[in-house]
Order: structure tokens, then sequence, then C-alpha cells
């Protein structure tokens, strides 16, 4: 009887990894289907608050239907991308090619010829003859050559397509998840044993309530950091409205990327505002080192900001994690999948933290080190 039950107990084991092992088999085959679907969630969770506020609007005591509500969302949470896409985008793009291309009043002399004359110096071998301009032309023939212009315009149409397929696959989804934002909830406990339902169900509604702050949160942060760079750089470096947006909007941007974003986001930002004066004369008239010094200041201080105001607000308040862990957590994350990594480290976290203190609460580390959800989340 003994040897037959390890038997059994072996069989289930075994059907358990083999179901499983199709599990992520089908994971990995549909897994462009499954992005659109965390897409979707990380929507309808950015989208959760806007559907309670507009719940709270009635007209005649009666509110709108949640159909309605839903499309509402949808459509406010296009129109501000749409916005940003269509206003930060091409000022971006022109403060970038205003960079690369100097006014040739305030530079004497071919860049190109400079540069050539400079590897010619550092690599004599090449000889006088050696002609950068020659070379970027035959490159620049190749690349215009009609069967790379064939190839390219083939991915281009392809990414096109499968932009349009993704993009219309996420709203979609999306309005379902946001017009109902317990049915990620019902999906999923649809899928495990009767027994678990309940506290897998109360293990979703914690990773909902704390990812849909923390989303929201990172978005008012990167708010906040592009406003505070983008008054600095037009009321005191004086960079004008347009390039101010610009460099203000690649800070912003560089900011969801922990520790590491801002750094490069205050370097970019230094880089491009010194350029730009060198170039086209805007700025404070003050010598080229001073006005990249003024500018270093806005961008730090900024930074000082967003560490010691925003930062806490988002991470602590948040997803209920204290700094270092955060910290570690993000340099365990960023060694493992480098940038992607850092990207994904807290929300990760997140759900591995309720998880574990939903279901692993008996084990002393998580005792220990982990908060009761039931007290935290309110």
């Amino acid at each position: 009887m003994e040897q037959e039950r390890s038997i059994d107990r072996l069989a289930r084991y075994l059907i358990g990894a083999g179901t499983l092992a199709i599990l992520a088999w089908l994971c990995w085959y549909f897994k462009s289907v499954l992005v659109y679907v965390i897409v979707a969630f990380v929507v309808s969770l950015i989208g959760q608050p806007v559907m309670r506020m507009l719940r709270k609007v009635t007209v005649r005591g009666k509110a709108a239907p949640d159909w309605l509500l839903a499309i509402l969302t949808i459509l406010l949470i296009l129109g501000i991308l749409i916005l940003v896409v269509t206003q930060a985008i091409p000022v971006v793009t022109r403060i970038v090619r205003d960079a690369a291309v100097l006014n040739s009043a305030t530079v004497s002399g071919n860049p190109l010829d400079r540069v050539n004359d400079w590897i010619i110096g550092l690599f004599p071998a090449l000889g006088p003859d050696f002609d950068l301009i020659d070379i970027l032309m035959d490159k620049l023939r190749d690349v215009t050559n009609i069967t790379n212009v064939t190839a390219v315009i083939s991915s281009v149409t392809s990414f096109v397509t499968s932009f349009a397929v993704g993009l219309f696959s996420i709203v979609f989804i999306s309005f379902f998840f946001v017009r109902d934002e317990t049915l990620f909830r019902k999906i999923v406990c649809a899928l495990v044993p009767d027994r678990m339902e309940g506290k897998i169900a109360k293990a979703l509604g914690d990773i909902e309530h704390l990812l849909s702050r923390y989303f929201v949160g990172l978005l008012i942060e990167m708010t906040g950091v592009a406003l505070l760079d983008f008054l600095g750089l037009w009321l005191i470096a004086r960079l004008g409205f347009s390039n101010a947006l610009g460099i203000a909007f690649i800070a912003g941007i560089l900011n969801i990327i922990p520790y590491v974003g801002p750094l490069i986001g205050e370097a970019v930002g230094v880089i491009l505002a010194v350029i730009l004066k060198y170039g086209t004369g805007v700025g404070l008239g003050v010598n080229i080192w001073v006005f990249a010094l003024i500018v270093l200041a806005i961008m730090l201080t900024t930074q000082f900001v967003d560490n010691f105001v925003y930062q806490p607000l988002i991470y602590s308040t948040s997803i209920k994690a204290s700094p270092l862990e955060i910290f570690i957590v993000i340099l365990l994350a960023g060694h493992i999948g480098g940038v992607v990594g850092m990207l994904v480290a807290i929300p990760t976290y997140t759900v591995v933290r309720v998880i574990a203190s939903r279901f692993f609460r008996h084990v002393k580390p998580v005792r220990k080190l982990m908060p009761d959800l039931d007290r935290e989340i309110q």
C-alpha cells in the first residue's frame, strides 16, 4: 500500500511537471499575444483610478454606464500619448538635428574636413588620399541602391502592420480590463484549483492595487522631472521654449531607468544644451563653461527633488518597500537583465513580494522582512 502511495505521488508530480512544461511552451509559442495581454493589463492599472473618478461624476443622480466610462478612459490615455508623440518628438528631433549641424557663422570650416584631418593624423598609414566624405558617400550609395531600398520598405511595411495589429489588440483588450477591473482576476482564478482560488484572488487584488499605484506614481514622477527641468532650462538657462521642452522630455523619459537613467539624462541634457549654445547662440550670455555648469546645476537640482521627494513617495508608499530593499533588487536585476531588467525589476519584485506574503508567510525570512499586507494595504 505504501509503495502504491509513493507511485501515485510520483505520478502526480510527473503530471504536474508535464502540465507546467506544456503551459510554458504555450506561453512561449503565443508570446506576442501574452505581451498584448500584459501591456493591456498595465494600461488598465493606469486607467483604474481614472475610472473611479469618472464613476463619481453623475448627471441627475445617475452615473454613465461602465462601457462608456471605459471608452472615455482609453481615449484619454491615447490622447495623452498622441499629444506627447506629436508635440514632443518633433521638438526632440529638431534639437538633435540642430546639434548635429552647427551654424556655419559660428563654426568655421567643414566639421567633416576637420574630422578627416584628425583621422589621418591619428592613423598616418591611411595616407593623405584618405577622404572620409568619399567613404560616407559610397556607403550612402550602397544603402540607397534599389535592393536595399526594397528591403527597407518591406521592413517598414511589416513593422507598421505589426504595430497596427498590436495597438488595436492592446486597445481592444484594455477596454474590457478597464470596464471590469476584476476581469483579469477572474481569468486567472478560472485556471487554478478551487481550494486555492480564494488566496489567489486575494493576492491578485493586492498586486493590482500596488501596481496601479506604482504605475500612476511613475507617470507623475516622469512628468514632475520633465516639468522642473523644463522650467529651469527655459527661465534660468534661457534655452527657449521648444529647446527646453525637448531636453526636458528626454530627461523625463530616461528617468524611467532607475539610478542610471537620470545620470544619462543629465549628461545628454548638458551636451545638447552646450552644443545648441555653441552652434545657434541660444542661452544665457555667459562663458560656455559657466553655461554648462548652470545647466548641470538645474538638472542636478531636479534630481535631488526626485530622489528626496518623488521616489520615496512612489517606491516606499506605493509598493510598501524600503529604499534599501529596492536598491538591492534593482542592482540584481540590472546584473541579470541589463537595462530591461532594471525597468521590470520593481513590478516583478512587487508580484514576488505579494505571492511570498500570501503563500509563504510561515517562512521566517518572509515573516520578518516583508510586511503584513492585510495591515499595510488600505
